[in-house]
């Protein structure tokens, strides 16, 4: 899922520093890279069990360090979901209205058709009175 037009990345780009950061730590999460890294954090925790005193310390370190990794990366990827989830609403808006006006043109003496495109206009931005 690309976040931006390749135009956008390519230098006249508008977005906050925040936007930028979310969508470069979106690529790079949705990466097999993250998973291995994951992967290899279970290992050297698990691995480390001979090094900790307490068996309780250690399983609290690992679930204090994922829950706080979660949170974050479920904030950020919620905001990338979010922007994605406008962007394609705004491009079934844009198709919609270029539907409806096609379909107006061609609607002059169709009355079913004139109906269906002002139906049409009403639903687009349905989902903002929701």
């Amino acid at each position: 899922m690309a976040l931006t037009s390749r135009a956008s990345r390519q230098g006249d780009d508008d977005r906050s520093r925040f936007e930028r950061f979310v969508e470069a730590t979106y690529l790079r999460v949705s990466g097999p890279g993250m998973f291995f890294l994951c992967c290899a954090i279970v290992v050297a925790w698990f691995v480390s069990v001979p090094l900790w005193v307490d068996l309780k310390a250690w399983q609290v370190a690992i679930h204090t360090v994922g829950s706080v990794l979660t949170l974050l990366l479920l904030v950020l990827l919620e905001n990338a979901s979010r922007r994605a989830e406008e962007a394609a609403q705004e491009k079934l808006n844009v198709i919609a209205e270029a539907l409806a006006a096609l379909m107006d043109s061609r609607a002059r003496d169709d009355e079913e058709l004139r109906e269906a495109a002002g139906r049409l206009r009403e639903s687009v931005g349905l989902e903002e009175r929701h």
